[in-house]
């Protein structure tokens, strides 16, 4: 029998709260990613717990235990501890009623396998007992697991038409492990694809920036390709996109760069801002993320060092991942070194000093601070005294 080991199943707040809600030890079970992570040996970020226990048996047990218990999703039987080393997903075992591929109606049971079966792929309906750390697998999950291999629990048509964005959760979850992929998986997703048009945009949204999240989407993309994903969730897709993504890729590994999925997406786009404004608008992004999104789509200047440009756009912080994907060659490696660490450093004069020289207020002030602006950044960013040269000469132009 298979035991896990993970550091989180050391934890005295989750033994305290299991010994509140199941002191005869046969009523709860971790479950899911936290198991197969485990396994994976990876730290899990949250750890879930399947119970057959009723959400209202669950809410009164922590609330005698003095346990905080946020009621999360009670007609879907999860409840949420809080406790001091992080929350904790506390879910009656489940069946589906009726599922019309966005939404479920439930009802309870004490079956662990049945509660299995509905569960996605079979490396998530993993479960492991909280005093003994022995795993139950009913569906092959550790096989699949050690394979990387991503497998729907029995009919992956039936899965997919209980709940469209499996597709998507697919080709992350393929992302992530990057084994083979599953030629049956593959097939019932491009039979289904245009099912996830039904999706709100924000499901769609969240699982595209997790996917392009992971250390190597590429293989996944390809595969969505191949699929006919992208036609369906980006339909605005450069015709080049997968090649360059693929070569942004490359240089995040020879820079050491970190994974930042929103420059990843514009890798898909054209080098065009309003497609990437149009693109964040349908998929609502955030106001920030918009900005960010259309920075990236834009064309690398054809002239000035990273930092002047740095110093030029907004948002300034966008500077390194723009010119990872967009920079020269010949620019890439200095420029992007020369960012690390490097913050655009405050524009020495104001409003004053331009008035100071005998300009009056109004929109003169504004020009000859912004084209001194624009002489200081062109210069390297020099010291107060060069600066109040420049205006001086900008003022009597």
């Amino acid at each position: 029998m298979t035991r896990i080991s993970a550091a989180w199943t050391q934890r005295t707040d989750l033994a305290a709260m299991l010994a509140a809600l199941d002191p005869g030890g046969d009523q709860c079970r971790y479950v899911g990613g936290a198991v197969r992570d485990a396994l994976l040996g990876v730290d899990a970020v949250d750890v879930d717990i399947a119970t057959r226990l009723l959400p209202e048996q669950v809410m009164a047990a922590l609330a005698d235990a003095g346990i905080k218990a946020v009621p999360t999703g009670m007609e879907h039987g999860t409840v949420t501890a809080v406790l001091p080393a992080g929350p904790v997903e506390i879910t009656t075992l489940r069946r589906d009623v009726t599922t019309d591929g966005r939404h479920a109606e439930v009802a309870f049971t004490d079956d662990w396998r049945e509660d299995a079966a509905r569960r996605d792929f079979t490396i998530n309906a993993l479960f492991a007992d909280p005093r003994t750390l022995e795993v139950t697998d009913y569906f092959g999950g550790e096989a699949d697991l050690a394979a990387r291999l991503v497998r729907f629990i029995g009919d992956a048509d039936a899965r997919i038409l209980e709940d469209h964005l499996r597709i998507l959760r697919l080709f992350r979850f393929h992302a992530r492990f990057g084994g083979p992929a599953d030629p049956d998986a593959l097939a019932a997703c491009a039979r289904h694809a245009d099912r996830l048009k039904a999706l709100s945009r924000e499901r769609i949204a969240r699982e595209l920036l997790l996917l392009l999240g992971s250390i190597n989407p590429a293989d996944a993309a390809q595969l969505m390709a191949q699929s006919a994903i992208w036609p369906v969730v980006l339909p605005e897709m450069a015709g080049d996109g997968l090649e360059t993504l693929a070569m942004l890729l490359a240089r995040e590994a020879q820079l050491g760069a970190k994974a930042d999925p929103l420059v990843r997406l514009a890798a898909l786009l054209p080098a065009d801002p309003l497609v990437a404004e149009a693109v964040a608008a349908r998929l609502r992004l955030s106001k920030a993320q918009r900005a960010t999104l259309a920075r990236y789509a834009a064309r690398w200047p054809d002239s000035g060092t990273a930092r002047q440009v740095a110093a030029a756009v907004q948002p300034a912080d966008t500077v390194s991942n723009w010119l990872l994907l967009r920079g020269p060659d010949d620019a890439l490696a200095h420029g992007w070194q020369s960012l690390k660490g490097w913050s655009v450093p405050e524009f020495p004069l104001g409003g004053r000093d331009i008035l100071a020289l005998g300009i009056h207020a109004g929109p003169d002030v504004a020009r000859v601070l912004g084209e001194t602006r624009r002489r200081w950044i062109a210069e390297d960013f020099p010291e107060p005294e060069r600066v109040r040269q420049i205006a001086a000469q900008v003022a009597a132009a």
